[in-house]
């Protein structure tokens, strides 16, 4: 199962790269999303809510606001309630009136929120301002149950929900979309050759001067200045196709689940590997002398202890200049070797100056 993980995983990345849409290797600079967070309660819960003082002040102020005052020196304690971190990303562009999905999580003791309806909500942006309002009734996919002995079963996470169209958006984020003469499209892989590629494709379609290279994620386009025409001129250009260029030669090893991915074009320098086990076994055993029935002797117990040692039959492959992914490959399913192995075999090879790519470790 190992040889065929690992024979996959080389022929997956070691396919030439072919030309992709423009829209997915770039980004245009300005247009992003934003995070919001917010902070509220989760009312109507079955005696799963929280009881922590915090919540305790944040239903007496919620109170206070509808004109109900609760003496100080009582502390209502309902375990229908909850306190909740509210999050949610707003996408670029998303204008006043329009909802969006959020993330509901229980901050305090609260052991689900299944059931649970959110109170009107401010969520703020990193500026400090509110930019959405979220309300409404949670979706939970985990629940828990416990017992009067104290045994609990719980299936995935009940204390965290979503609301589809959770949040109305309040206020819309500037974009500097529609300013200035020129638009700045990011990769999302930085490299030079792709820079460049990017900017003669452009060149070839648009005309000489439109699109000129920053640096290795950077390309400048000039566009038009007016949004409906900057619109069309942007949708032209995502469609573009332009051929990637092949990423540096590199073997990813994850050492926590045994996981080895080697990349296009590795290769190695002349070098002998050689590989081998060596395997101890002792065995205990417990032999009885017990004397003749008028010899008068003592029945003696005499434990005896084996080895066996086995070397194993030692792996010797040689890399000729120039040795190629499927080289590699072959080589290493010829000598059987186990995920362990192999990765000390890679850093071996890397700590010898042979392996010819850069050795991620995760």
């Amino acid at each position: 199962m190992n040889k065929i993980i690992l024979i996959i995983a080389a022929l997956l990345f070691s396919v030439v790269a072919e030309a992709g849409r423009l829209k997915d290797m770039v980004s245009v600079s300005g247009v992003r999303s934003n995070q919001l967070v917010g902070y509220g309660l989760v009312v109507g819960l079955d005696g799963t809510g929280d009881k922590t003082s915090f919540t305790s002040q944040t239903f007496r102020n919620m109170l206070n606001n509808f004109g109900v005052a609760i003496p100080s020196d009582i502390n209502p304690k309902s375990k229908n309630i909850a306190a909740v971190a509210i999050h949610a990303e707003l996408p670029a562009f998303a204008k006043p009136g329009q909802a969006i999905d959020i993330t509901v999580s229980a901050i305090g003791d609260a052991k689900s929120l299944r059931g649970g309806s959110l109170l009107m909500s401010p969520m703020k942006g990193a500026d400090g301002q509110v930019y959405a309002i979220a309300q409404g009734n949670l979706v939970v996919s985990g629940f828990g149950v416990q017992g009067a002995d104290g045994s609990r079963l719980s299936l995935n996470v009940p204390s965290v929900g979503r609301i589809p169209n959770g949040a109305m958006v309040e206020r819309a984020v500037p974009s500097g979309f529609a300013q200035g003469d020129s638009l700045v499209l990011n990769l999302h892989r930085p490299d030079f050759t792709t820079s460049r590629r990017v900017a003669e494709q452009i060149n070839h379609l648009l005309g000489p001067g439109m699109a000129a290279s920053m640096d290795a994620a950077s390309i400048r386009v000039r566009a038009p200045r007016d949004p409906n025409q900057r619109v069309s001129f942007l949708s032209v250009l995502e469609n573009l196709n332009v051929e990637p260029a092949r990423d540096a030669a590199k073997v990813v090893i994850n050492s926590r689940t045994g996981t080895i991915i080697i990349g296009q074009d590795v290769s190695v320098s002349p070098v002998a590997i050689t590989h081998g086990g060596l395997t101890v076994a002792i065995t205990e055993d417990l032999d009885v002398d017990q004397p003749d029935p008028l010899a008068g002797g003592a029945t003696v117990v005499t434990p005896r202890t084996g080895i066996e040692v086995d070397e194993g039959s030692g792996h010797m492959f040689e890399f000729s200049p120039g040795a190629s992914l499927s080289d590699i490959v072959e080589a290493v399913n010829q000598v059987g070797a186990a995920p362990g192995d192999l990765m000390a075999i890679l850093e071996a090879l890397k700590q010898a100056g042979a392996l010819k790519a850069e050795l991620v470790v995760i």
